[in-house]
């Protein structure tokens, strides 16, 4: 991901600093304490859903920055302690002939499944590593112009398909908003073809932040990659298409829940964050819906993981 706190410095506008030596009355008067940061958090996993079910079935996506540091940085313990059911993750900028052992060797994870960029190395990439072999696995989405950046792969289980996918960046300037647009029309055909053989979860860095709850600095951000007008249509048009953002569902009006934070002006320490990852579901899994988490505590990367607990 071309990282957004790379090339913007509106979330300064968050950080308020007061030095104490106000030259006035009227300086002193504005001058404002700095408020402390309101952190989010992740309430108990709720293991069953709305009628009772028990959750069975746990899956856990994560942007992991690229994938060798992030096994350095002690991603994989923490996988370990979650112990999802199957693993996804984004951004992993790593060729297969170069991922680490440690994950390779995984035996909690037989199936292991790994996508790619055909032309850039170190760029973009997904992995997903299953504890139960799919029925069948795919990669892209059937266009090459999309599918050369290896951003998405599909496993199809008995009762539903699973999507992981790592959305192309709008990045600096905007430059690859036209190619974004582009590519949300074509992933969105791609998903609701999916859908109408059976439903589907997909999860991912969708690289959009939907509301202005969503991110911290809405006003600052309109014209950036991430929250243009056009990117947050895009998503809107998912949704509409018979599609459910399931963080949403359930906490409809929970605010400061983020999964990135730039690196730069210690965003995570003081909460200046985008929520960029989701699990979204077909409508007509809602009735499986137990819970679906952020771990925003989860370091090694700078998104967090998420979780999503379903009923099947």
């Amino acid at each position: 991901m071309s990282k957004r706190g790379k090339k913007n410095n509106d979330d300064a506008a968050d950080v308020e600093q007061d030095n104490g030596a106000a030259p006035n009355a009227k300086k002193a008067k504005k001058a404002k304490e700095a408020e402390a940061p309101v952190m989010y958090e992740d309430p108990p996993d709720q293991l069953t859903t709305k009628d009772g079910q028990a959750a069975n079935l746990k899956i856990t996506s994560w942007n992991v920055d690229g994938l060798r540091a992030w096994v350095k940085k002690k991603g994989l313990d923490w996988v370990r302690e979650e112990a999802p059911d199957v693993l996804c993750l984004q951004e992993t900028k790593c060729a297969e002939k170069a991922l680490p052992q440690d994950i390779t060797s995984m035996s909690e994870y037989p199936h292991k499944y790994w996508a790619g960029s055909e032309e850039k190395e170190g760029y973009s990439g997904v992995a997903m590593l299953c504890k139960t072999e799919p029925l069948s696995v795919t990669y892209g989405i059937g266009k090459e112009e999309h599918d050369k950046e290896g951003r998405v792969i599909t496993a199809e289980f008995p009762k539903f398909f699973l999507v992981t996918a790592y959305v192309p960046n709008a990045s600096r300037g905007l430059v690859r908003l036209d190619y974004r647009k582009t590519w949300d029309e074509d992933f969105r055909a791609y998903l609701s073809g999916l859908d109408q053989r059976k439903p589907l979860v997909l999860c991912g860095d969708l690289n959009v932040a939907h509301q202005e709850i969503d991110l911290k600095n809405p006003k600052g951000n309109r014209k950036n990659a991430g929250f243009t007008p056009e990117e947050r249509e895009g998503f809107s048009k998912l949704l509409e298409a018979g599609f459910a953002d399931s963080f949403r569902e359930l906490y409809p009006q929970q605010e400061y829940a983020y999964t990135f934070w730039t690196y730069m002006m210690n965003a995570r320490s003081k909460n200046v964050g985008w929520r960029l990852d989701y699990f979204v579901l077909s409508r007509a899994l809602l009735p499986n819906l137990c819970d679906s988490k952020i771990r925003s505590t989860a370091m090694g990367s700078d998104h967090c993981p998420i979780t999503l607990h379903l009923a099947l």
